[in-house]
């Protein structure tokens, strides 16, 4: 009898969990891609991103339905991805530009501050809180990331060298 009411138990935390996925997964793995700058087309990076915070969440599950699912899930999302932004810097910098990826003209830390504040619609306390940074930085990161998206920065202009112009790479 407590094996039937335990294995129904986990049955319905994971149809509670796979509904989650099945509403969260889309806009979360857009987050994800955005926050990386890679194509929406080819994100391994933000796949992974995805992947593990949603392991995150189903491995709290439990104790995460009690507040916002979604809300969790993205903080461990945008924490990962400082993380690894922040400390590792591999893969992560500056990339060159690609119409598919609107945001690869933006730092690792701006991507967080426009993709909480713009495409999640955090609120700047709740942005700094969760960043661990300072309110100003935050305002202060994302006036410069929308200034840059919206007049994105030239490609570089040819070298000279000898008298001739050599195309930059």
């Amino acid at each position: 009898m407590r094996e039937r009411r335990a294995s129904r138990g986990a049955g319905r935390r994971d149809g509670e969990f796979e509904a989650f996925v099945a509403g969260a997964a889309g806009r979360l793995l857009h987050a994800a891609t955005l926050l990386t700058a890679e194509p929406p087309d080819d994100n391994p990076r933000a796949r992974r991103l995805l992947t593990l915070a949603l392991a995150h969440t189903y491995a709290r599950w439990d104790g995460v339905r009690c507040e916002d699912p979604y809300e969790r899930t993205r903080s461990f999302l945008v924490t990962r991805f400082a993380h690894a932004a922040w400390h590792h810097h591999g893969g992560l910098r500056r990339a060159r530009p690609d119409p598919r990826r609107p945001l690869v003209h933006l730092s690792p830390q701006e991507r967080l501050v426009v993709v909480l504040r713009l495409y999640e619609a955090v609120a700047e306390k709740q942005t700094a809180a969760l960043l661990g940074l300072p309110l100003e930085r935050v305002r202060t990161l994302c006036d410069r990331a929308t200034a840059l998206l919206l007049h994105p920065p030239r490609n570089p202009a040819p070298a000279v060298v000898g008298g001739a112009k050599v195309a930059a790479s």
